[in-house]
């Protein structure tokens, strides 16, 4: 099962959103997300949030639409992404993906890029990934990953989250590492691609982002 969690961010940074739809998925609606959902013709199973940012008469089709539909004050703790990703985890699925949690107000893709740490930190390592039509982003820790080549995102950087990240190492890589220290604030590893069908990558200490891009 892959849970799908579609924010409210602009629409056209949204990748095809049914090439991610199969029959054992569920799709989770975020505020305005729901809506989005819905005129897209698929079927929110859970949808969270404040709703202030639909009208009155776009509420009424997502309360006719969604059964299991969680409203809450917009004066409260969490954002409305946080809420539904607790939600996600709770449920064991495989992975989650997060769509329309980038673009637009920068607070808000920089809460979204923090969620995806919090799983990591509280040693939840279902793979949370944030997806737009040109970057896939998770967060790592450490350990020994394999990459696949992808040519619709042929561009992987690697980013420390913490103060640094020990003893990183990139094989099959046109800029390879070996054994190196990177510290928070570096670009040393912005804008790399890989030179065969797969690559590795592994690091010691720290907590790493991970971003594949596109032009």
């Amino acid at each position: 099962m892959i849970i799908n969690i579609l924010a409210g961010g602009p629409e056209d940074l949204l990748p095809e959103l049914s090439s991610f739809s199969n029959a054992a998925d569920i799709w989770v609606g975020v505020d305005r997300g729901v809506l989005t959902l819905i005129q897209n013709g698929m079927q929110p199973k859970m949808a969270f949030g404040d709703f202030d940012s639909v009208s009155n008469e776009e509420l009424l089709i997502i309360e006719e639409k969604v059964k299991e539909l969680n409203r809450f004050k917009p004066e409260k703790d969490e954002t409305d992404m946080e809420l539904a990703l607790n939600w996600a985890l709770e449920q064991n699925p495989e992975k989650i993906h997060l769509f329309g949690a980038t673009g637009g107000r920068l607070d808000h893709l920089f809460a979204n890029i923090q969620l995806l740490i919090k799983p990591v930190l509280e040693g939840n390592f279902v793979p949370v990934e944030i997806i737009d039509k040109k970057n896939k982003i998770n967060i790592k820790a450490p350990g020994e990953y394999t990459i696949k080549q992808n040519p619709n995102f042929k561009y992987i950087s690697f980013v420390p989250i913490t103060m640094e990240i020990k003893g990183l190492t990139l094989r099959n890589f046109k800029y390879p590492l070996t054994d190196r220290t990177v510290p928070a604030g570096s670009t040393l590893c912005i804008s790399n691609e890989l030179i065969d069908d797969c690559g590795t990558f592994s690091f010691n200490e720290g907590i790493l982002m991970v971003v594949r891009s596109k032009d």
